[in-house]
């Protein structure tokens, strides 16, 4: 694509990680268009030979922006950070930060992967829910435990950051799996406060162009 061409996100409308991206996207008034790669259909395009030319690991998201192809999606939103700093995600002081390294690691590295698609098949249907939900479970208590010392309005502090991009998808894939989040009240309370923002709302899987008719009704 040309330097000044949109960016073009390749997105699932269910994918956690794609939701982190179009989120800060929007928080940062981005346009892009979404190319669309559905990750069941015939087996998951994400497989693809055209698809691995995009991604070698064959997962979602991918960003076009700049002339350049990016992935993984804590990658792609610290770029943005660094090549689009207004609008900021991160704060200025250095140790919020690192709080907000920490959340997103928590979430992308320690919870996420776990409960995947890929890792969910692999494990099977018997056992998939169990699975998830031990996974999540565990996972959330250390978020919520970081949250007692760094969180205001939001994740850290006051201002909405790359943490609280994260964490919002991460609420709704508990929900999915059917988590008891009751012993997460501030997790809950931040996910309220976010529940309608304009830009984590034109995120939602529902109101992504490849969400299933069925799924908006």
């Amino acid at each position: 694509m040309s330097l000044m061409g949109k960016p073009i996100l390749y997105s699932y409308w269910r994918s956690s990680c794609s939701w982190r991206v179009r989120i800060a996207l929007n928080l940062k008034e981005i346009p892009y268009d979404i190319k669309p790669i559905s990750l069941i259909k015939g087996g998951g395009e994400q497989h693809s030979n055209i698809f691995r030319d995009v991604n070698p690991m064959e997962h979602v998201p991918a960003l076009q922006i700049d002339g350049h192809t990016l992935i993984e999606s804590l990658n792609i939103m610290h770029y943005l950070e660094e090549t689009r700093p207004q609008r900021p995600l991160m704060p200025q002081d250095v140790h919020k930060r690192a709080k907000v390294r920490e959340i997103c690691e928590v979430i992308a590295s320690g919870i996420q992967p776990l409960q995947n698609l890929t890792v969910l098949i692999y494990v099977g249907e018997e056992k998939k829910k169990e699975w998830a939900q031990h996974w999540i479970q565990r996972g959330l208590r250390a978020v919520e435990k970081l949250l007692t010392a760094s969180a205001g309005k939001y994740c850290v502090g006051d201002e909405i950051s790359l943490a609280d991009c994260c964490l919002i998808p991460q609420v709704f894939s508990a929900r999915r799996f059917h988590v008891d989040l009751r012993p997460f009240p501030i997790v809950l309370r931040i996910d309220r406060e976010l529940e309608n923002h304009p830009a984590f709302c034109a995120a939602h899987p529902s109101n992504q162009p490849d969400c299933p008719p069925e799924v908006t009704k």
